[in-house]
C-alpha cells in the first residue's frame, strides 16, 4: 500500500492554504476531492477526443463512445453488477431516485399501496416519494429512530406488510454515520414481496458494495462523493425491472424509432439516457472508480474506520460537545455534533479561519434534526486521504471556538 503522503500528493487541492493555514478538508460527505487521474482523464477527453457519443461514425465519436461505454463497464464491475446494461447514468443520486419514483412509481403505485422509507433519509430519498405517493394515492410510511440514532428494526414486522411495494433506505446516514444492515433490510423487504431501493451515496464511496450479494432491486449513488466529478451519478437496477419501466425522459438517444404516429424506445441502458450525456464527467467517474479499485475498498473502509474512531475519541474530550448517532462499531466516517448552545454556522466560520473545512446546517436531513430537537448540527466527514494530524487540528480549532465565543 502506498503511503498516505503519496496518496495525498494525488490530490492537488490538499496542498492549498486557507487563511494562511494548510487546508484541512473534512467535508467529504458533501463532496470528495478529485485525484489527478480523474482530472487528467477529463482533460484528455476534451483535448484529444471531444465529440458526441453513439451518433457518429467518425474517429473522434468512436473514441469518445469507447471511453464513455468503457467507464460504464468499469463501474458495473466495481459494484459487481451482472451486466453493464444495468448501469444507468444520471446527474447524481437524487436524479436516480427520481427516475425510479417517476418511472416505476407512477406506473406501479395505486391507492392502498405503501412505500416505506426511514427517518434518517437524505431529502433526496424523502421528497420524491412524498410527491409520488401524493400523485398515486399510495401511503408513505417511516421507520423511526431509537435513542442511539439507529433504526427501530423491531418495528419492521409491523411496518413491512403485503401492502408495501417498495422499501427505500439509506445504506449509511450522511448525518449520523449509521451503517444499516443493508442485506438484511433487502431480505426483509423481499419477504413481503416488496422491492428494495438502496441509497448508496455514502456507502459506495467508502465501503465495499456488491449488488449481487446485497440482492437489492435498485442502488443509487453519486460520482462526486467518490473522487469523481459533479454531474455524474448512477442507477443500478434489476434488469427485468428496468426492461418493464417506461422512459423517464424523452428525446435523443433514448429512442429506436420516431414517427409522427409514435415512437419505439432504445434498449437498456440507453432507454433512460435522453440527450447528450455528461460525457467528460462519466469518463472522469470511470477514472475515479479505477483509482478507488487500485486502493482497494477494504483498505478504504478500514482506513476511514480508524480515522473516525480517533475523531470520536478526541472530540468527546471537547467541553460541551455532543456527538449524534451510534457508537463506533456501527458508524462510518461521519461525525455530526453540537457544541453547547453555539450555532453550527458560527462553529464552521471560526474553523474556516484556521483552514478547517466542515459542514454546518441540516445536511438535507431535517427529520433527523427534528428527532434530536435541534435546528442544525456541525459535521466533520472523513475520506481515506485525511490524517490523524488533521483531527488534532479540528480539535484545536474547536477549542478556539470556546475561546472566541466565551461559551
Amino acid at each position: 500500500m502506498r503511503s498516505i503522503e503519496a496518496i495525498r500528493a494525488d490530490f492537488p487541492i490538499l496542498q492549498r492554504e486557507i487563511n494562511g493555514a494548510p487546508l484541512v478538508y473534512l467535508d467529504n460527505a458533501a463532496t470528495s476531492q478529485k485525484p489527478l487521474a480523474v482530472l487528467r482523464a477529463m482533460d484528455d477527453y476534451y483535448r484529444l477526443h471531444n465529440a458526441n457519443v453513439h451518433r457518429g461514425v467518425h474517429t473522434l465519436s468512436e473514441e469518445a463512445t469507447a471511453l464513455y461505454e468503457g467507464a460504464r463497464g468499469r463501474i458495473a464491475r466495481f459494484i459487481n453488477a451482472p451486466s453493464s446494461k444495468q448501469i444507468i447514468f444520471t446527474r447524481n443520486a437524487t436524479e436516480a431516485v427520481n427516475l425510479v419514483a417517476y418511472s416505476w412509481g407512477m406506473a406501479t403505485l395505486k391507492p392502498g399501496d405503501e412505500v416505506l422509507i426511514t427517518q434518517m433519509e437524505h431529502h433526496a430519498n424523502v421528497v420524491p416519494w412524498q410527491l409520488i405517493t401524493q400523485r398515486t394515492g399510495a401511503t408513505l410510511r417511516y421507520v423511526p429512530l431509537d435513542a442511539q440514532g439507529t433504526l427501530r428494526l423491531d418495528l419492521l414486522d409491523t411496518l413491512l406488510t403485503e401492502r408495501t411495494k417498495l422499501f427505500a433506505f439509506v445504506a449509511m446516514s450522511n448525518v449520523l454515520g449509521a451503517i444499516n444492515p443493508t442485506a438484511e433490510l433487502v431480505a426483509r423487504a423481499h419477504s413481503v414481496g416488496a422491492l428494495a431501493l438502496v441509497d448508496g451515496a455514502q456507502s459506495v464511496p467508502h465501503l465495499p458494495v456488491d449488488v449481487q450479494q446485497l440482492n437489492c432491486d435498485f442502488l443509487v449513488f453519486s460520482g462526486h462523493k467518490m473522487c469523481g466529478p459533479t454531474g455524474s451519478g448512477v442507477l443500478y437496477g434489476r434488469r427485468d425491472l428496468l426492461e418493464a419501466m417506461p422512459p423517464f425522459m424523452g428525446g435523443g438517444d433514448m429512442i429506436r424509432e420516431v414517427r409522427l404516429e409514435g415512437s419505439r424506445w432504445n434498449t437498456l441502458p440507453w432507454k433512460f439516457e435522453a440527450g447528450t450525456p455528461a460525457i467528460a464527467e462519466i469518463i472522469g467517474l470511470g477514472a475515479a472508480v479505477d483509482y478507488l479499485a487500485d486502493l482497494g475498498m477494504d483498505w478504504v473502509a478500514q482506513r476511514e474506520h480508524e480515522l473516525v474512531r480517533a475523531a470520536t475519541e478526541r472530540l468527546s474530550r471537547v467541553e460541551g460537545l455532543r456527538i449524534l448517532g451510534p457508537g463506533i462499531e456501527q458508524r462510518g466516517g461521519v461525525v455530526a455534533f453540537t457544541l453547547g448552545e453555539i450555532h453550527p454556522h458560527d462553529i464552521a466560520a471560526i474553523l474556516d479561519a484556521d483552514g478547517v473545512a466542515i459542514r454546518a446546517g441540516h445536511h438535507c436531513a431535517q427529520p433527523i434534526h427534528d428527532f434530536y430537537g435541534i435546528p442544525a448540527s456541525a459535521r466533520a466527514s472523513f475520506a481515506f486521504y485525511n490524517t490523524f494530524e488533521e483531527i488534532d487540528r479540528l480539535v484545536l480549532a474547536l477549542d478556539k471556538v470556546h475561546a472566541v465565543l466565551g461559551m
